[in-house]
Parts: structure tokens; C-alpha cells; sequence
């Protein structure tokens, strides 16, 4: 099975490296990847938007045969979502990691402060306590040291949704820093932030308890909560 791994924000394809050898092994094929504008921290992100995101992910899809698996790490989640959209016939299963489907006209966070183009990735005090469990101070400086600046646009443009098709491809949620059962609770009380989830025909759902970046804290068992859902899917 061919996977796209789909970074969230101030990330590179490399933040899967310690994800990706349990696929690998498994005779996997995996596509992490870098997207537009998270090139370098000198890179041009003038005018790039969410769109341009989702277009690199089509783009991947289209480059291979088959259908694929689709891999979204927090705001990346987003994006694989509108690539799902895109193309809901090529998409075997989305996989969201510590993140969900983004509905029409939602926006990632258009709360994060943005210099210029770019959105840097904030002081670690205007991280909750609960997007930093087990990102100890190592992780933090080495996680810090490899960030890249988030394309402004990617960040605060409106999401656009056309193929309702999206709702019947198999989705799993991989639940870090708040336990599925919550989520299954915001989606009975119909509270926005899950609408787009609560819309999934098939869904299942994983516990895998850390902070908002388990490929750091937890890559191992990230990676084997992957492959379990891409096995029971194949």
C-alpha cells in the first residue's frame, strides 16, 4: 500500500523518519512529505495557501497507481482532508493523528501570530499542558531547532469542500491529547469542532495517550498504530 504522510505545521517530511520503518518493514510504501513553502526557513511562503497544500497532496496521489492511504498530523489533518475530498476514489482509508477533517469554511488557526508571510512556531508558554506531555526539554529544543515557519495563508485561509463522497471513505482517528471518548462525547452534544467528523460513515477510533507530537514522544508506537489500520483496512 502506498502511503502519504502529511506533516503538521513547522514540519518537514523528515518529522516521520521514526514513524515510517514499521511501515517500511511491513512491505509498505511510504511518501512523506514536504510541502510548499517548508522547504527551508529561508524559503519564499509569499502566497502560498491551504490550496497549495492540498494541491501538493493531489499531486502525490495522482503520481501513484492505486489507491492510497492518507496520513494527516494536526494540521495536516486539514489537508488530507481536502485531498480526500479531491479525490475520494483514489483514498483507501484517511488516517488523522491527533487531528480530524477540517469542514467547509473552518480555518486551521487563524489565532496563531504571524510575521509577515510566516507563522513561527510559538514560545512553548502559549502551548497548552496538554499539547506538551512527555516533550521533554530534549525533544523541545531539538523540535524547535529543525521548525520551519508555517505559510501564513495555510494557517488562515477557509477551508472548501465539493464531494460529499468524502464522507464514505474509512477514517481513523488517532487520539493523543484527548481520549476518543471525549470526542465521541463532543460529537452527541453537535458541538463545530467535530461536526465534520460526526459526518463520517466509518470511523474507528485509537487511543494513544501523549502530547500533540507522538511522532517525537511516541514514534514507535505511532507507527505501529498505522500500520494496524492500514493492515485492517488492506
Amino acid at each position: 500500500m502506498d502511503i502519504i504522510l502529511v506533516p503538521g505545521f513547522w514540519l518537514d517530511a523528515s518529522s516521520w523518519a521514526e514513524v515510517t520503518p514499521a511501515l517500511d518493514a511491513a512491505g509498505h510504501r511510504t511518501h512523506p512529505l514536504t510541502l510548499p513553502g517548508l522547504e527551508s526557513v529561508d524559503a519564499d511562503r509569499a502566497g502560498i495557501g491551504l490550496r497549495d497544500h492540498i494541491d501538493a497532496v493531489v499531486a502525490a496521489i495522482d503520481s501513484l497507481e492505486g489507491r492510497v492511504v492518507l496520513v494527516g498530523h494536526s494540521g495536516g489533518g486539514a489537508i488530507i482532508h481536502g485531498a480526500l475530498d479531491a479525490r475520494p476514489n483514489r483514498v483507501e482509508r484517511a488516517i488523522y493523528v491527533d487531528s480530524g477533517p477540517l469542514g467547509e469554511g473552518g480555518v486551521i488557526n487563524d489565532e496563531l501570530a504571524a510575521d509577515g508571510d510566516d507563522v513561527p512556531l510559538p514560545p512553548w508558554e502559549e502551548f497548552k499542558d496538554a499539547d506538551l506531555v512527555d516533550l521533554g526539554t530534549g525533544l523541545r529544543e531539538a523540535f524547535r531547532a529543525r521548525a520551519i515557519p508555517q505559510p501564513k495563508g495555510v494557517a488562515y485561509e477557509q477551508q472548501h469542500l465539493h464531494d460529499e463522497r468524502r464522507y464514505d471513505v474509512p477514517a481513523t482517528i488517532i487520539a493523543c491529547e484527548f481520549p476518543s471518548a471525549m470526542l465521541k462525547e463532543w460529537i452527541d452534544a453537535g458541538h463545530p469542532f467535530v461536526a465534520e467528523l460526526g459526518r463520517m460513515r466509518d470511523v474507528e477510533y485509537v487511543d494513544l495517550p501523549t502530547g500533540h507530537w507522538p511522532q517525537f514522544t511516541k514514534p514507535a508506537e505511532l507507527g505501529r498504530a498505522i500500520l494496524a489500520s492500514v493492515e485492517r483496512t488492506a
